[in-house]
């Protein structure tokens, strides 16, 4: 029965010296550490993918995917008061369902975090290479980068994409310097990325012709395999579009650093998620309403397409280079995600107890140099093809035990203190487990399996390192 441990929920935010975080974030820096985390290469880029998997119905594919998140994100809002420490989901399945479950969800979370940070990475390499080509055609200033230094080797000539590299490392830095200064650089940045969102509805929504909407549902509902090989229909274009949603995750990673944890952790995580659905289901009925999915469909800049396509050039000028100040906040929130993961992974001895280290200013060092050299390899050279698909397996899984960890300290702890309580839990926890499950069923077989082979090393580094080095109560 060792497998099934668990952490006691009375000693949880108890921790030794030296391996304790500092609490200096509030409720505007964890809305936007969530909004910075949610708002980023998903919706700058999956419109377009989820709209030539479901055509103009991928309207109900963001719905249902936010709608699903929605459910997750009431349950992390209850179980991050209930347990304000770092590791979120981890921390919550290791008191509510044992050390092998929190080891799976944990090893899980490590595959989302390191491939998001490693695919916006690479996202706004592509943003940044193709804005010094700007530079070089409309300024006539020569500064581009040769294809050897912009590529990684799975593109004919590439061999290592050194701005997805920087990038990385100066998030890592920004991180290392100090959770609040980060915190609040990212909420600037932000800022302009939501400015630059409300520019596109403004211009594209009065353009809205439901001639483009015909016809609505071309794919149907439920996940088919076309004629091309492709697997369609709304349910396979909401479980990429998923990737867009999540984030609000990354800030249940920051319980232990936050102020008054009861009150701003609840705020954070549903406000973000709030704010966040509203301004995709803006953006995705201005992009759908506006121009037919056949011609955006394909596109890497959907946005800036549509921008350019309807005669507004600057508009999309201006969408380019927001993605290029903007996007790092991508990078900050999941790499801070990443860190924190690590960091209590290492402080319960699953992982090597030098990653729970912490420096002067409070800030784990240790864990965000391990987590900068892990992406920054996968970003330099990585072919990364699907991986929003294989990203979103990992937290499916984590929002899974989410919702059965919300029902199961239901049961088990009904009179302990809960600063924030769920509405309706026994139907909103299964509700995002369940709705978890299908879309994770909804993924392609492929990422199934190579989530399965993910998981099949991840039980053997358990049974071989990490089980035998756990340091929780016997």
């Amino acid at each position: 029965m060792s497998l099934l441990r668990r952490k006691s929920l009375d000693t949880v935010t108890v921790h030794e010296a030296g391996r304790q975080l500092v609490r200096t974030l509030s409720w505007p820096h964890l809305i936007a550490l969530g909004i910075g985390a949610i708002v980023g290469t998903g919706i700058y880029t999956l419109i377009g993918v989820g709209a030539n998997l479901a055509g103009p119905a991928v309207l109900i594919s963001f719905a249902i995917a936010g709608a699903v998140c929605a459910c997750a994100a009431l349950s992390y809002a209850e179980l991050a008061t209930m347990m304000p420490a770092s590791g979120s989901a981890y921390t919550y399945s290791y008191s509510a369902l044992g050390e092998i479950f929190a080891w799976v969800v944990g090893w899980s979370l490590i595959l989302e975090y390191s491939l998001v940070v490693s695919t916006v990475a690479v996202g706004w390499s592509g943003y940044f290479v193709g804005f010094l080509d700007w530079v070089h055609t409309q300024l006539g200033i020569d500064i581009r980068l040769p294809l050897a230094l912009s590529a990684g080797p799975h593109v004919e000539g590439g061999v290592f994409n050194l701005p997805a590299v920087i990038i990385t490392w100066v998030v890592a830095g920004g991180l290392m310097l100090g959770t609040k200064e980060s915190a609040t650089l990212n909420a600037v940045l932000v800022v302009l990325k939501i400015i630059a969102l409300a520019v596109f509805v403004a211009v594209a929504l009065p353009a809205f012709d439901s001639a483009n909407l015909q016809p609505f549902m071309p794919y149907g509902f439920a996940k088919s395999l076309g004629p091309d090989g492709v697997e369609r229909g709304v349910m396979a274009a909401a479980a990429i579009i998923f990737f867009a949603f999540y984030g609000f995750d990354a800030i249940a990673t920051a319980a232990e650093e936050t102020k008054n944890p009861g009150r701003d952790l609840s705020i954070g995580i549903i406000g973000s998620m709030v704010g966040c659905t509203i301004v995709y289901m803006l953006v995705a009925l201005a992009a759908i309403g506006a121009m037919s999915y056949a011609v955006f469909g394909h596109s890497a800049e959907p946005l800036a397409l549509i921008m350019r396509q309807m005669g507004h050039p600057t508009a999309a000028l201006a969408i380019g280079v927001v993605a290029i100040i903007a996007l790092p906040t991508v990078l900050l929130a999941f790499m801070f995600g990443q860190s924190r993961v690590f960091f209590v992974m290492g402080r319960d001895g699953l992982l090597p107890r030098g990653l729970s280290n912490v420096s002067a200013r409070g800030t784990p060092v240790a864990t965000t140099l391990f987590s900068a050299l892990l992406v920054s390899a996968l970003a330099g050279v990585a072919r990364l093809d699907e991986i929003a698909a294989l990203a979103n397996a990992g937290t499916l899984a984590a929002f899974t035990a989410v919702g059965v960890c919300l029902v199961v300290l239901r049961r088990r702890e009904p009179d302990r203190e809960r600063k924030f309580r769920t509405p309706l839990a026994y139907i909103v926890g299964p509700a995002a487990a369940l709705g978890c499950i299908y879309l994770f069923i909804s993924l392609p077989h492929s990422t199934q399996l190579y989530f399965l082979v993910w998981n099949v090393i991840g039980l053997a580094v358990y049974f071989l390192y990490s089980r035998r080095h756990a340091l929780i109560d016997r």
